[in-house]
């Protein structure tokens, strides 16, 4: 049963949960289950009654929306009355606003707020804003509760309580120096239970570190928010943004806690928290911290700092960007703010991606939205420096511009950090160890000092990431430095060997190899960008000896524009220029232009056997023999170029180059229908592949072809899938559709003809995406027979499915193709 729609405009929310969930767990052991149900059915019978659309449920916590304020105060008071003689008892708090309603939610602060007025209440007691307050009509018992600053860290708002039953004091921040906040926390969900989990769960000295912007203070406040009332003498803040000389850091702690006099005397025996905010600047003055713990027993130290303060017993928390859902969330709140109304939607998510989710930053560009439209923003966001300005005056002015904040960072360097720093923004993506050692001559050392200033971030096993807000501010260092020319070429001369190394491999290792190119893509062509003005024959080098890689993982245009880019400025001739003309003749044939793109990879195999290189020839011969049949349909010419090749191989004695001709031979046995032989072959390509997941690929997806022109679709299906697991592990994105083709097909022919639809389309939205398509006889033949007359079952429901498919992402279709048919 789907759920009603969620109310607009002016709505109300009522949140709910039990009031000591753990104790009655003990208390009721394996009866509590069903008192939680019980409990459960009772309210949502009290939300149907009144209109109520239950937007979410956690644990035994309900989040409704009602579409008046009346509606969710007769609805918490009948639930409250129907459960006051059980056991469980419910807190409920209430708040009205005017949020944006999403497909499945709501985004905006009275979501956060009506939780936070929930959670202040106890089990019994309903709490409401001022706003609900404002909004009842009739003759409702309601007790003002005076004004509360709740643990959303915002301003003291008054509340009030429905009925007349007394409770204890509501559980807000009425006692402590934490600072007003502007808005409410966005995400950090999981973050916040992470740090409030390991501060009550023994951990004494926590520091959250991360780049400046992401929140670091915003978050820590918040969890000292939340230990509000369960740490005996309080929870304390201590900003330290102004403090300049580390030994006043014990003066300015007493100042903010009240210890006049003698501060170890007045932390001893005491069990409080004190939150130190920005600390990297300080670090001289971390064994005092140090001091002020061994001395209480009951203290607990959150600290937030860019870099950690290396004391024992400190536990780090390095504090990440957004992720994208919650970013966007942030950006289309702070929006609202000035004046914008906005939906999460890819334009918004985009700006949140280009800001590498940084919540200054994001909140810098949402300001920005008073007087641009989203789509304007994202357009002048290729400079994000000089675009994120203007903060809040009332902010530290190393947060008013995110240039300031990054800066920051900056100033605290020594000098050779600040050399490496500059150095390392002539990476354009993440970047390897070696990379770093060989292009930047650094060592691990001088990486894990930016790493703790937390302007690189380690990613994966050895390799680094720079966000790109920080690498602008980098790259400009860098371009006044008098070596930044001589660094670009470092740089391209070690992609350059890297290509050359893969290219190499391309046959032996090809999945390894394909993969680290794609990973270090974005270097690979900064390199080439660069290599392409300073020295256009080292750029045909580079752009030839990717050919391969760009071929077989879709990047089909740039690939095809990138060498005949390179082959126009360079007037080498040798072997650069033969690599070079293989390459871009296998790209545009596979671009859709198969004519130019044999003469290309003709000119490119006379080139070969004019420099006498027979390996090399071989490989090209392979290369037309597959343009020939995918592009051209010229299988005489490609059994030719195949045959020719398998010779050469076996004067050369190269048995894996000749298995990867005779993966041709077979491909024309099945495009000419002679199965039977196809067959046979395949199972011996089977046996020759000795691993190799391109031949083994190309002989399953045979056996798969032969099966399903005999109209055995239940083995080929189940052969297509053993060649697009084959696929997938090769990176290969062509190769990986082809295969999904095949499912489809044996899908649609065994009466699965949504699936196979569905899987069709998204086919082909692949391959408008990549700029390319197919049309190989025999595979046409049997695309109509299968998918053509899936289509023609459907009928009138056939168009609903192709869209359906066409909408697929890719790796869903993937997913899809892999599953095997229901039996």
């Amino acid at each position: 049963m789907s759920r009603r729609e969620l109310p607009t405009g002016t709505v109300t929310f009522l949140f709910t949960d039990v009031e000591g969930s753990t104790r009655l767990l003990q208390e009721h052991g394996a009866d509590y289950a069903g008192l939680l149900d019980d409990h459960r059915s009772v309210l949502r019978g009290s939300f149907a009654r009144h209109d109520g659309v239950e937007v979410d449920t956690q644990g035994d916590a309900f989040f409704v929306a009602f579409p008046s304020a009346g509606a969710a105060v007769a609805a918490a008071t009948e639930a409250r009355e129907a459960l006051e003689h059980g056991p469980i008892r419910v807190r409920m708090g209430i708040h009205t606003g005017e949020p944006l309603a999403t497909d499945e939610s709501y985004v905006g602060i009275d979501v956060h707020r009506a939780a936070r007025i929930a959670s202040a209440g106890h089990g019994g007691q309903i709490v409401i804003s001022e706003t609900t307050r404002g909004l009842l009509e009739g003759d409702i018992a309601i007790r003002d509760l005076g004004e509360h600053r709740l643990k959303d860290l915002i301003g003291a708002e008054r509340l009030y309580q429905v009925g007349e039953g007394d409770f204890a004091p509501l559980r807000t921040l009425d006692a402590t120096n934490l600072p007003i906040a502007a808005s409410p926390l966005v995400g950090r969900e999981d973050e916040l239970e992470e740090i409030v989990a390991q501060l009550s769960n023994g951990s004494r000295l926590l520091t959250v570190t991360g780049p400046g912007g992401t929140g670091k203070t915003r978050l820590a406040l918040q969890a000292a928010a939340e230990l509000v009332g369960t740490l005996h003498d309080g929870v304390f803040w201590v900003p330290l943004a102004g403090l300049s000389e580390p030994e006043l850091l014990p003066s300015e702690v007493a100042r903010a806690i009240g210890a006049r006099d003698d501060l170890a005397g007045f932390l001893r025996g005491k069990e409080l928290l004190i939150l130190l905010d920005n600390f990297e600047h300080l670090l001289d003055a971390a064994p005092a911290v140090g001091a002020f713990l061994a001395n209480a027993g009951g203290l607990r130290v959150l600290v937030t700092s860019r870099s950690p303060l290396r004391l024992s017993g400190e536990r780090e928390f390095r504090l990440e960007p957004l992720p994208a859902s919650d970013a966007a969330t942030l950006f289309v709140e702070r929006a609202r703010a000035v004046g914008r109304e906005l939906t999460p939607d890819s334009t918004v998510e985009a700006i949140c991606r280009r800001l590498d989710g940084l919540p200054l930053a994001i909140e810098l560009a949402a300001a920005r939205t008073r007087l641009l439209a989203p789509e304007l923003l994202l357009e002048r966001l290729d400079s994000i420096l000089p675009l994120l300005t203007g903060g809040a005056r009332d902010a530290p002015e190393r947060q008013r511009t995110l240039r300031a904040t990054i800066e920051w960072s900056y100033d605290l360097l020594d000098a050779p950090g600040r050399e490496l720093f500059a150095q390392l923004s002539v990476f354009a993506g993440s970047f390897p160890l070696a990379a770093a050692e060989e292009v930047c001559c650094t060592d691990l050392d001088g990486l894990a000092a930016l790493v703790d200033s937390s302007l690189l971030k380690p990613i994966g096993d050895d390799r680094f990431l720079m966000l790109e807000t920080i690498r602008e501010y980098a790259s400009e260092t860098l371009a006044g430095s008098s070596d930044a020319e001589e660094l670009r070429q470092h740089h391209a001369t070690f992609f350059l060997a890297l290509a050359e190394q893969a290219y190499g491999h391309r046959f032996d290792a090809e999945a390894e190899w394909s993969e680290r190119l794609e990973i270090d893509h974005d270097d690979l062509r900064a390199a080439l960008d660069w290599l392409t003005e300073d020295d256009p024959d080292s750029a045909l080098e580079l752009a030839g000896a990717l050919g391969w890689f760009w071929l077989s993982h879709g990047h089909l245009a740039e690939g095809r524009r990138l060498v005949a880019d390179a082959l126009d400025r360079s007037t080498a001739v040798g072997p650069s220029r033969a690599r070079a003309l293989t390459s871009a003749g296998s790209l545009t044939g596979r671009g859709g232009d198969a004519d130019a793109g044999r003469a290309l990879l003709s000119e490119g195999i006379d080139l070969w056997r004019d420099l006498g290189d027979r390996d090399e020839f071989a490989s090209a011969l392979v290369t037309l023999g597959w343009l020939l049949i995918y592009d051209a349909g010229d299988n005489p010419g490609s059994l030719d170029a195949f045959e020719r090749s398998v010779e050469l191989r076996r004067e050369l004695g190269d048995r894996p180059g000749e298995t990867r001709a005779l993966v041709g031979v077979c491909q024309l046995l099945v495009v000419l229908g002679d199965v039977e032989r196809a067959e046979v072959l395949s199972r011996e390509l089977l046996e020759m592949a000795d691993d190799d997941p391109r031949t083994e690929h190309f002989a399953f997806h045979f056996l798969a072809d032969c099966a399903l022109i005999r109209g055995d679709v239940e083995v080929a299906g189940t052969r297509y899938r053993e060649s697009l697991r084959a696929a997938l592990a090769l990176g290969d994105v062509l190769e990986t559709s082809f295969e999904i083709q095949g499912v489809a097909m044996a899908a649609a022919g065994a009466g699965d003809l949504h699936r196979g639809l569905r899987l069709a389309a998204a086919v082909e939205a692949l391959w408008e995406s990549l700029g390319t398509s197919f049309s190989v006889a025999f595979w046409d033949e049997l695309l109509e027979k299968y998918i053509g007359g899936a289509r023609e079952a459907l009928g009138a429901d056939a168009d609903v499915v192709w869209g359906e498919g066409r909408a697929l992402a890719f790796d869903d279709a993937v997913d899809l193709a892999l599953t095997p048919r229901d039996t």
